[in-house]
């Protein structure tokens, strides 16, 4: 355990990729006993955000989205997959390796018993058959020996396989405990309540401040001047840092919690639903900051939201989810042009268009699953169907959605 080091991919860093996810799952788990039961908040769940871009997460609410954002930042322990950032794994869950491990000892022991069971049937006939006692205790050890090899090598594959997955999940363990402190300040979240993320009994300048004492900067001046830079970069007045939250309205307020966020120089920064509780008026102040702030400091942004209109216009790329899974991936462009996925589509079609006329004609799209997709003889997978663009698919949908491609191009 001395000599081990937390698992760094230089291919990532090497190909500009500020995060990579690889088969996220997040799962809670309610209840105990007999009634416990699991929800699937995030399943199998696979991207790379560049550095520099806005990669955009859209869906309904409980698709997913928070809670994807959340277990990047650490905030939930993750279920199974991998997160990569700056090239370092910063979180690792166990639960594929551990079951696994359960499920070969199922296989194994089933194998087991079924060479057990044919064994001394082949025996028992061999002893019906044959009334020389010699001969067939000769023979019997011959078949024990047989099928005990047999055995032996099904144990000493289950040992090893047991001893591999144990090394990896000693290794999740690792990363997940040894993740350095200043890489993660450099990841920050931007949360969706203004009025409930903020410490009401805290100061402007405590909340801003606090993770810098996280961090271990105590030193006064140097962080009050740091606060008053922050206070100033999102818009606001440095007087407002002896004030408290309940004093600002909901605009100011999120402009605090951004200011939180930069503070502590972050090179990441995930945007969760940061206008969905604001005016339409004060959206647009808070999206024309962060794309400033995007430009000025060199940021990548993760976008989570609801509305597809501002996530056109701010992100480079989107990621669509439904139920915990990403259904479609495309830049920003592609994906309006040549939405594929009947949920994506549906989506789109929810937009309100400000034109009277034309909102009249718009045509609504209902997405119902069970009437869409047949999943009964191929299970889908997210599958790249042009260059940069994925959709969640089978066999024969993939060429239903070809065929559509062919058509709209």
């Amino acid at each position: 355990m001395a000599n081990r080091k937390v698992t760094y991919l230089p291919e990532l860093v090497d190909n500009n990729i500020e995060l990579s996810v690889r088969h996220l799952k997040q799962f809670f788990k309610f209840g105990h006993g007999k009634n416990a039961f699991v929800t699937k908040a995030v399943h199998d769940i696979s991207f790379d955000i560049k550095k520099g871009e806005c990669f955009g997460v859209v869906g309904e609410s409980g698709c997913g989205k928070t809670t994807t954002g959340r277990t990047l930042i650490r905030l939930y322990k993750a279920t199974s997959g991998s997160v990569y950032f700056k090239g370092y794994r910063i979180v690792a869950g166990n639960r594929w390796n551990e079951k696994e491990i359960k499920w070969k000892r199922i296989k194994t022991n089933r194998k087991i018993r079924d060479l057990k069971n044919e064994m001394n049937e082949k025996i028992r006939v061999l002893s019906d058959e044959q009334g020389n006692k010699e001969f067939v205790e000769s023979e019997s050890a011959k078949i024990r020996d047989q099928y005990n090899a047999q055995i032996e090598k099904l144990k000493t594959d289950l040992a090893a396989l047991i001893k591999e997955q144990k090394e990896k999940i000693a290794q999740h363990n690792y990363d997940n405990k040894h993740v350095d402190k200043k890489l993660m300040s450099k990841m920050q979240m931007i949360f969706q309540d203004p009025v409930d993320s903020l410490d009401p009994r805290m100061t402007v300048e405590d909340i801003i401040q606090e993770g810098l004492h996280i961090q271990g900067q105590y030193n006064a001046f140097e962080n009050s001047q740091k606060v008053r830079e922050a206070l100033i970069k999102v818009g606001l007045l440095p007087e407002y840092a002896s004030r408290y939250p309940h004093e600002f309205s909901g605009g100011q307020r999120q402009r605090i919690g951004i200011a939180r966020a930069l503070i502590m120089n972050p090179d990441f920064l995930i945007c969760d639903e940061p206008i969905s509780a604001l005016d339409v008026s004060i959206r647009a102040q808070i999206i024309n900051l962060l794309n400033n702030l995007k430009d000025e400091m060199g940021l990548t942004i993760m976008f989570i939201a609801h509305d597809l209109s501002v996530v056109k216009y701010f992100c480079d790329r989107i990621a669509v989810m439904y139920f915990g899974n990403i259904v479609e991936l495309a830049s920003s462009d592609e994906l309006f042009a040549h939405p594929l996925h009947p949920y994506t589509r549906a989506l789109l079609s929810a937009i309100p268009k400000p034109d009277p006329l034309s909102e009249k004609e718009r045509k609504r799209y209902i997405y119902v699953p069970a009437n869409e997709h047949d999943y009964s003889k191929e299970a889908p997978s997210l599958v790249e169907i042009t260059p940069g663009h994925f959709v969640m698919a089978n066999s024969e949908e993939l060429e239903k959605y070809r065929k559509v491609l062919n058509e709209t191009k």
